[in-house]
């Protein structure tokens, strides 16, 4: 028997599908730029604050230092969405701040009102900070998340 190396993926798919199921994200949001929320659709975007390219303001780095949950509900303005990143307008304690932030930081797109879930790997980090639990995704109803993992596609 000979030792053979395993094949070099030089297409990079995995990338490739991850940048695709991103842009799952920025059609949702075009969408909703384009003709609002529909029916009881919302959305739970987590993103990690320390993420390349992400823009929140100071104090609300210090409040989240790892990671971040926001809602798209009914109470978002000033939705811009690019190409490679998008930004909003919220209300924190009734005080309208700015968060942007390309899609590669996002680590989960979660929609409840269909149990739509997209979760990523890990973005790479800006500096780095202690490791902390995320909180818990709101509680589905009993059939649970249609979750699209790329699991069962990598080699073990």
């Amino acid at each position: 028997m000979t030792d053979q190396a395993p094949p070099v993926d030089e297409m990079q798919y995995e990338r490739l599908a991850h940048e695709a199921l991103r842009g799952v994200i920025r059609s949702a949001l075009d969408h909703v730029l384009a003709e609002g929320l529909p029916g009881a659709h919302h959305f739970y975007i987590t993103f990690k604050t320390r993420a390349a390219g992400v823009s929140i303001p100071p104090d609300m780095l210090a409040k989240y230092p790892d990671e971040m949950t926001v809602v798209l509900q009914h109470q978002y303005e000033d939705l811009q969405v690019e190409a490679d990143r998008f930004s909003v307008k919220l209300r924190f304690g009734g005080v309208p701040r700015t968060l942007a932030m390309p899609y590669s930081a996002v680590t989960r797109f979660y929609d409840p009102s269909v149990q739509f879930l997209l979760q990523f790997d890990e973005p790479e980090i800006v500096e780095a900070v202690e490791e902390t639990t995320p909180p818990e995704d709101p509680t589905p109803g009993s059939d649970g998340p249609k979750v699209v993992s790329l699991d069962q596609f990598r080699k073990k």
